[in-house]
């Protein structure tokens, strides 16, 4: 029997109507246009106004692009993976709700939540499944309604982040395609950098945590820049030189999109030019679990089969790795 690796065969995407610009930030917090451009590469991000909708309709929606692109029967997936930082809900996993919505009444389906990593890990997680053979349809989900948890009174949070999702399906793959190597990584020691104090276990929801505002995102900017820029080089590095390859070998790199000099200190490490770095952090801000799906939702027509992938990220916790992948159609 020939050797299986899961290799993505459809994405999808979707990101709300609503553009927070810069220009509409100067004038809610004390910032401007060049000061957020020049730092962090955004010029708007989207954003989901309807109080009413959570993640799990940003997940919906980029599902149902990814279905009706590659034509793909909901009946015929085997699991559904959401991964996110911001379910709609405690307890009643969000991707439970969304597999049903979608049709997906044949799938098991459960949540993942990893940060930024989310979406990478969740990658990980689908590939483990798919080579052992139990499953040969997984469903993965990356999306966040980021505006649901963001101060705007904080312009230290309130600049960076969107809202937005994009989805891939997972198969076998026969040929040799697919994902080949993953280098994940993981260290407690950024628990207190990016967090959200209240509202889990430890400091369970009250009139006075609402009141200090501790159910709003703080972030240590520096310290997870500090972190996120070495941590996100060092993986990238490191899974070109465990499969031997060069950067020639590399045709797209697929980086989180959390601040523009992120990114280029990752493909300056791998001497990447800049034509293979995939960017769309200037139109959607860190949309945290959203963003590697969204790369691939953006610049699909752009890849061919047999590109060579490198997807990295970094996220709160910390979390980060690189996946290695062969792009299969």
């Amino acid at each position: 029997m020939s050797t299986i690796t899961a290799a993505i065969t459809a994405v999808g995407g979707y990101v709300p109507d609503f553009v927070l610009t810069n220009k509409l930030l100067e004038t809610m917090v004390d910032t401007n246009d060049e000061w957020i451009t020049s730092r962090t590469g955004i010029k708007e991000r989207r954003i989901l106004k309807d109080d009413n909708l959570g993640t799990s309709y940003l997940c919906i929606k980029a599902a149902e692009d990814l279905i009706a692109k590659g034509n793909v029967n909901p009946l015929e997936i085997d699991m559904v993976i959401v991964a996110s930082t911001t379910p709609d809900m405690p307890v009643a996993a969000t991707a439970v709700y969304v597999a049903t919505q979608i049709g997906a009444t044949n799938a098991f389906a459960y949540d993942l939540q990893a940060a930024c990593s989310g979406f990478l890990y969740a990658m990980s997680t689908a590939d483990a499944y798919i080579k052992s053979g139990k499953y040969k349809k997984v469903l993965i989900i990356g999306a966040d309604k980021m505006s649901s948890i963001i101060d705007y009174t904080d312009r230290a949070t309130c600049i960076i982040f969107g809202d937005g999702g994009g989805a891939a399906l997972l198969e076998p793959n026969y040929e040799g395609l697919g994902i080949q190597d993953e280098f994940l990584r993981s260290d407690g020691v950024g628990r207190d950098f990016l967090k959200i104090d209240a509202g889990g276990s430890l400091l369970p929801a009250s009139a006075d945590t609402v009141a200090k505002r501790q159910h709003y995102v703080f972030q240590d900017g520096k310290t997870v820049y500090k972190y996120a820029v070495t941590g996100m080089a060092d993986v990238s590095e490191k899974i070109l030189q465990r499969n031997n390859l060069t950067k020639d070998d590399v045709d797209w790199l697929v980086a989180h999109q959390a601040n523009k000099r992120i990114i280029d200190a990752t493909a300056s490490r791998i001497g990447l030019e800049e034509d293979k770095v995939l960017v769309n952090i200037h139109k959607y801000g860190n949309t945290t679990s959203g963003t590697l799906p969204l790369l691939l939702f953006d610049f699909e027509k752009k890849f061919k089969k047999g590109d060579n992938l490198i997807f990295a990220a970094f996220g709160g916790g910390f979390t980060w790795g690189a996946i290695y992948l062969k792009w299969a159609y």
